[in-house]
């Protein structure tokens, strides 16, 4: 179930996932980037990461993503993910994105017991409905504070760049925004954790997912590839090798895409 926001924290928060698994099997699942960053809360899940064998914390934000992550699920749980703009992690945590990309981070760690109320009603089934309610006012009261100049100027280009499916040139945002190359890529990192050509990359990729998940069987993969900008197919290839660890063919035979970015292998 994905809900969004209300329209005056649209600009700050992109929706709201709310799953449930009632079996008790191991689960494997993946999360791969699409530019955002967001937080996973939950009232009762056992998710370890396949690389370290870690176990997560109960609730934790995530950084944005060069590439992947792989966790494996055993038991029942219900979790609510809050998919945040890009930016949002920076203001919430008032900390340079770019120190928290790739990263999870224990919601315990930087905000104490303020999410405590949201994990209990997880862990007590209360309707997700409400919870979101409650979380729409959390996040209101948290933006009653001013945010800076650069937030305004980095939202825009992150618009521009989603207007135009990720097909842009270095000089396209230098005229969009007047400031050199490196100086938008500085203030990118800072605030949203990844150089805009990156993130112009994952919107581009993100714009070929969803023409392949939209299923039009008179159109094979080349001519998608086409249609999103791809002139190179083994330049398509490689960034969807690298940002989510599948081929295109292998991406479109996975059955369970639970969210745009979140599949079960």
């Amino acid at each position: 179930m994905q809900i969004s926001p209300p329209k005056h924290l649209a600009p700050y928060i992109r929706h709201y996932i709310f799953l449930e698994n009632s079996e008790e099997d191991m689960r494997n699942l993946r999360l791969f980037t699409d530019g955002s960053s967001g937080l996973i809360l939950s009232g009762n899940m056992n998710l370890y990461s396949k690389v370290s064998k870690d176990r997560m914390p109960l609730s934790f934000f995530y950084g944005t993503l060069n590439g992947y992550k792989d966790f494996s699920s055993k038991g029942r749980f219900s979790l609510i993910a809050v998919v945040f703009q890009p930016y949002f992690l920076n203001i919430l945590l008032k900390t340079s994105a770019k120190e928290m990309s790739n990263q999870i981070i224990s919601v315990e760690d930087v905000l104490k017991n303020k999410m405590e109320v949201f994990e209990e009603k997880l862990f007590n089934k209360t309707n997700p409905l409400s919870i979101i309610e409650d979380l729409n006012i959390f996040f209101t009261h948290f933006l009653s504070e001013r945010t800076s100049m650069d937030h305004h100027l980095i939202s825009a280009t992150q618009q521009y760049i989603l207007n135009n499916k990720g097909t842009i040139s270095s000089k396209d945002l230098q005229h969009f925004t007047g400031y050199s190359e490196r100086h938008l890529e500085r203030k990118f990192e800072y605030h949203m954790g990844m150089r805009p050509k990156k993130y112009a990359n994952i919107i581009r990729l993100h714009y070929f997912l969803s023409l392949v998940n939209k299923g039009t069987d008179d159109k094979n993969l080349t001519t998608l590839s086409y249609e999103a900008g791809y002139s190179d197919q083994s330049h398509l290839i490689r960034e969807f090798k690298n940002n989510i660890g599948l081929t295109p063919k292998q991406y479109q035979k996975t059955e369970n895409k639970i969210a745009v970015n979140f599949i079960e292998l």
